[in-house]
């Protein structure tokens, strides 16, 4: 890679960033969750410190063409509010008007882009529509990680245009950072929790992770698959029949591997899917119909918390239950405190996954752990060992 963000020389040059501000909005198009924005704050700075001018670019939502809804014009108070500087708003992302914005701006203005997704060609990764949106800039920064597994436009393409001058910023540079920390050279021993609801969106990342991990603890919904494909009873808790056969292939792998698999021993089961059922504790394998386990029990909880403590490197993505509901966050909510109680004694500690994350902030506890991911789809991808389009379109 030719350049970095910590030695590029931004004097009078416009750096045109991608940025993910694909942020939630109330009914009156106020900002309610600015973490990503707030990401983004240290890589606009270095701009504006070192000399230089800032274009910025995004998308909002899934528009279907121009609509006011999804205009990022909602967010230049808060954003000039984050930057405490003022933001120049562009009504459109291409055209006359737009370039002629960018092309005379001085050292230190901040000029932020109209939705990016107002056009088709974004999505469509149009190279023509990239070259576009390069006249923007002299040097162009990806700071999305969150986008970084889409061949778009504005993420991919667009690097074509700066064969010398692009950059990671450092919220890209920092995801990159802690999750080759876990798959590329972590201190032993290496333990991945991997929850959540289905063993489909997570078989391929258990794989990958194998030959990288010493040992992994399987939680949330899809655990019933494993339970049911050892021929457990798992009453009418949640199960991918058409993966039972798939779920013991990677238990035979991790065996193979000198992995060791977890999964829970007991279970916090309801009689129906609600925060009011009545519940029980029972064994995971000896779930009696009519009963759903909907979070793990005291004594999974106890097993895993001592595995945790005695890692030293940690990957946590997807909950160990139903935590949204009171009843039967027990297991999630441990996971995550005993998380942040081992991270001061020296664990790399990297939460990711739009469900972990939640988590880990409803909790109040996501300064207390090493990372916090910001792409969901993106770590994903990168966890199962695909080459994300925005990251290679950088390196190349």
């Amino acid at each position: 890679m030719s350049a970095n963000i910590h030695t590029y020389n931004f004097t009078g040059k416009r750096a045109l960033i991608r940025v993910d501000f694909n942020v939630p909005l109330d009914e009156n198009g106020k900002v309610t969750d600015d973490t990503r924005m707030r990401a983004v704050v240290p890589t606009i700075n270095q701009v504006l410190n070192g000399g230089g001018s800032v274009v910025l670019m995004s998308h909002l939502g899934r528009p279907k063409g121009e609509e006011d809804a999804f205009s990022l014009k909602q967010i230049v108070d808060h954003l000039s509010g984050l930057l405490n500087h003022k933001v120049i708003f562009a009504g459109n992302c291409i055209g006359e008007k737009a370039t002629e914005l960018t092309s005379n701006l001085a050292p230190g203005e901040v000029v932020l882009l109209e939705n990016l997704r107002f056009h088709k060609e974004e999505t469509a990764g149009d190279e023509f529509f990239a070259g576009q949106l390069a006249e923007h800039g002299d040097v162009y920064i990806n700071d999305a990680f969150g986008t970084a597994h889409r061949a778009h436009a504005s993420t991919a393409i667009i690097a074509r245009f700066f064969a010398h001058d692009k950059l990671f910023g450092f919220v890209m540079e920092g995801e990159i950072k802690a999750i080759d920390k876990v798959l590329h050279g972590a201190e032993p021993p290496v333990t991945a929790i991997i929850g959540g609801a289905k063993v489909s969106s997570k078989l391929t990342i258990i794989e990958n992770l194998i030959p990288k991990v010493d040992r992994i603890l399987i939680g949330g919904g899809m655990a019933f698959t494993f339970i049911k494909s050892r021929g457990g009873k798992i009453g009418s808790s949640l199960v991918e029949e058409d993966l039972m056969e798939d779920a013991r292939r990677v238990e035979k792998k991790a065996e193979e591997g000198g992995v060791k698999l977890y999964l829970p021993s007991d279970s916090v089961i309801a009689d129906a899917f609600d925060n009011n059922a009545n519940t029980k504790i029972s064994p995971i394998n000896a779930i009696p119909d009519g009963w759903i386990g909907l979070d793990a029990g005291p004594e999974t909880i106890k097993t895993y918390k001592e595995v945790i403590t005695s890692s030293k490197t940690i990957l946590w993505n997807g909950p160990l239950g139903v935590f949204e509901m009171e009843t039967f966050s027990k297991g999630t909510k441990a996971i995550a405190e005993t998380l942040a109680d081992v991270t001061p004694k020296g664990v790399f500690t990297l939460i990711g996954g739009g469900d972990s994350v939640a988590a880990i902030n409803m909790y109040n506890l996501a300064d207390k752990v090493s990372y916090v991911s910001t792409g969901g789809g993106a770590m994903l991808e990168y966890l199962e060992g695909k080459e994300l389009p925005g990251i290679r379109a950088i390196l190349e």
